[in-house]
């Protein structure tokens, strides 16, 4: 780009250099004819009047049209230092398009270009953060369960003979397993999600229906922890969404809930239809987000100092978020320590 803008400025150059010697020209051919008609008339002054006469409005256009080249020389050269500053990486460096002519329409291009390219400079710094950030956080959630089947091996392995410490160990092994396939399976699916990768089988819902059915995936848990989840809303409210991930979305929420909530605590699941917008709301009277935690919520492997749930890994809420963020809607957490939380998941109202 430098190189064309400096061939520009020769161009110029040129062309001033060649508009100033036709000038020239044009001037010493009126200074010949002055010269010729002041030979016509008696007087000195007479012919020193005529001469200037002559002279006057050539050495005007030449004064102005040097002015003229000599400031679009000054533009160019102006932005040639603008757009090396870019190049060096001054990102916000831009050429000023005040004015109209093919040099405007060069600035706008030049301007242009540069937005596009700081745009993809950005998206490229963004991949490589998120690369960054994501193997660290996979290396550190790894760490632990795989310092702890490394452990229980050499357990069972010191106690052969030991069914039952073998088998207590076993159980802490599957465990350990299961809590980093589930790791990884989560974060497989919200790296796919948030990559555009995953197509959303999206289909008419009902609400009522997919809500009962979260509602018997955790009945057994909530009858266990002798705690009581409710649901209300329109039967006949439906929502185009894909079931399957809607299900995982809202499960999750819930899961986070139970997680968060003591014996005779309630987990109330409600949805209602509003002019622009259907929302689903999942509400529990549990312990609640403390105010330091309430805007990290969303963020992957987040782990409140706050918090007692020594087994989550902290990829449930982030992974609801991405499903919400797919179906082109909007989650919202509001809480009170103490006095639970509440989310509020909102989509499009397209049917």
């Amino acid at each position: 780009m430098e190189g064309q803008v400096s061939d520009m400025i020769v161009l110029r150059q040129k062309e001033m250099n060649k508009m100033l010697t036709a000038i020239a020209g044009i001037v010493f051919a009126a200074v010949v004819m002055g010269q010729i008609t002041a030979g016509w008339f008696s007087g000195q002054y007479t012919r020193f009047i005529i001469l200037v006469l002559t002279l006057l409005p050539g050495i005007t256009i030449l004064i102005i049209v040097h002015v003229h080249f000599r400031k679009q020389l000054l533009e160019v050269e102006q932005s040639i230092k603008t757009i090396n500053s870019f190049i060096d990486g001054n990102s916000e460096a831009r050429l000023e398009d005040d004015s109209e002519g093919s040099f405007s329409k060069l600035y706008h291009t030049v301007n242009r270009m540069a937005t596009v390219l700081e745009a993809q400079a950005a998206r490229q710094k963004n991949t490589k953060d998120f690369l960054k950030d994501t193997i660290s956080d996979i290396s550190h959630q790894l760490k632990t369960p795989l310092a702890a089947l490394n452990m229980y091996t050499e357990i069972i392995q010191d106690n052969p003979e030991d069914s039952s410490t073998v088998k207590n160990f076993m159980v802490k092994t599957q465990r350990e397993l299961d809590r980093m396939e589930m790791l990884i399976q989560n974060l497989l699916k919200i790296t796919r999600l948030d990559a555009g990768a995953v197509i959303m089988n999206k289909k008419i819902e009902n609400v009522s229906e997919l809500m009962n059915e979260i509602k018997q995936r955790f009945e057994t848990r909530t009858i266990r922890e002798e705690k009581l989840m409710t649901l209300s809303g329109d039967t006949s409210q439906n929502l185009l969404c894909d079931q399957d991930w809607i299900l995982e979305a809202v499960s999750n929420i819930v899961k986070n809930a139970l997680d968060h909530t003591k014996a005779g605590d309630e987990i109330h699941i409600c949805w209602k239809q509003l002019p622009a917008v259907k929302q689903i709301i999942i509400e529990d009277n549990g312990s609640g987000i403390h105010s330091d935690d309430i805007h990290h919520v969303f963020k992957r492997f987040y782990r409140s100092r706050f918090s007692k749930d020594s087994q989550g890994v902290g990829l449930g809420l982030p992974l609801a978020k991405s499903i919400v963020d797919a179906h082109e809607g909007d989650i919202l957490v509001e809480s009170e320590l103490g006095k639970g939380c509440k989310f509020t998941l909102s989509f499009l109202n397209l049917t």
